[in-house]
């Protein structure tokens, strides 16, 4: 199994001024072992060309690479056509930096507060994630929602969204245990799409199970530790992330 770290697991740290992305790589690096980095966009300070050429200077440096580019506040459907033109607009911006920084996968959210789809919604959602889709090729990585909020916390919506797409860079960013309907089959019926995982502390007492689900799926991604509780981080991603590795370990023991 591949893991990666997401900086949103140090947003605590990061709230308090205590942390930005080249702290985490750092921490990433020398304190977890990992050569992936996992960004959530919202550490970004800016997205002119030459912070984010220093941000991949500082990934070469150390031998890392970028699994996953987590973004914030450019989800595709909104009400609001004006609101919607922003969030696009700053999809671009990161689809740019992703680029720019070799990430390997992009999430970006499907939008809609309300768990069912209009045909309105439905058409434009897929419209943009065909053009996300598209650039992303062009630039070698995978894009796709997460099974966040709203909509996309609907297994029936997740896959008819991605047999629109049709895409072969498009997928999902599968976030266990986050379903409001179909909560006991979500994460099996989605797991089959997924380049990317969150694996939140709150899910470690079914770490198997999950991992069984990936492991039965074929999953090639990382897996994801993400921590939310914004106390005592640098601990409690250690607990999570060893308590998950362990898991997967003694998996393989089994099945040898």
């Amino acid at each position: 199994m591949k893991y990666s770290i997401p900086s949103y697991s140090f947003h605590g740290l990061h709230s308090e001024g205590k942390i930005d992305l080249f702290g985490y790589f750092e921490t990433v690096k020398y304190r977890y072992h990992l050569d992936s980095a996992d960004i959530w966009n919202m550490m970004f300070v800016s997205f002119e060309e030459d912070y984010l050429r220093k941000l991949r200077e500082a990934l070469d440096e150390k031998g890392m690479y970028v699994a996953n580019l987590c973004v914030d506040y450019a989800e595709v459907w909104d009400t609001d056509p004006q609101q919607r033109e922003i969030f696009y607009q700053n999809g671009l911006k990161n689809l740019r930096a992703a680029a720019v920084l070799g990430a390997q996968t992009v999430r970006i959210d499907m939008g809609g507060r309300e768990l069912e789809m209009t045909e309105e919604q439905f058409d434009y959602t897929v419209k943009r994630y065909k053009e996300y889709a598209a650039y992303a090729a062009e630039h070698g990585f995978m894009v796709g929602p997460e099974n966040h909020w709203g909509s996309s916390r609907v297994p029936a919506n997740i896959r008819k969204v991605y047999e629109a797409v049709d895409h072969p860079n498009f997928g999902i960013l599968l976030h266990f245990d986050n379903w409001d309907v179909d909560k006991e089959n979500g994460d099996r019926l989605c797991a089959k799409y997924a380049f990317h995982t969150h694996l939140a502390a709150w899910v470690i007492p079914d770490c198997e199970e999950k991992l069984s689900i990936l492991q039965e799926a074929g999953y090639k991604g990382h897996l994801g530790i993400e921590h939310h509780s914004s106390k005592n981080e640098y601990s409690q991603v250690a607990w999570q992330f060893a308590t998950a590795r362990n898991t997967w370990n003694l998996m393989q023991s089994k099945s040898k």
